[in-house]
């Protein structure tokens, strides 16, 4: 079993940044790839990127490549997404995933066997 625990949402001016934060707990942290998606109200929870389990593979969804920044800190059981110049479109709650099977990248929820609870982002224009 895999504990999340998402942190560092709130509300932004767009062009702003945000770092998110999700803390494992439990089973081998390192033996995961680890995503973020994001779900806006009324829209499916779609995938906005994914590192392996060592850190050295990272994938993003289009709409964030270039802006958005995955990492993690193995020896800390965190995994970070930095978030830059960050638009209205980018409001959405945020969840961090784990997945220890899939291969690679695992961009579809499914693939994932676990989930943190989600962080709201807020973006104002």
């Amino acid at each position: 079993q895999v504990q999340l625990v998402e942190s560092g949402g709130g509300l932004v001016q767009a062009g702003g940044s945000l770092r998110l934060s999700c803390a494992a707990s439990g089973r081998t942290f390192s033996s995961y790839a680890m995503g973020w998606f994001r779900q806006a109200p009324g829209k499916e929870r779609e995938f906005v990127a994914a590192i392996s389990w060592s850190g050295a593979s990272t994938y993003y969804a289009d709409s964030v490549k270039g802006r958005f920044t995955i990492s993690r800190d193995n020896a800390e059981n965190t995994v970070y997404l930095q978030m830059n110049s960050l638009k209205p479109e980018d409001t959405a709650v945020y969840y961090c995933a784990a997945d220890l099977y899939s291969s690679w990248p695992p961009t579809v929820k499914y693939e994932y066997d676990y989930w943190g609870q989600g962080t709201q982002v807020t973006v104002s224009s």
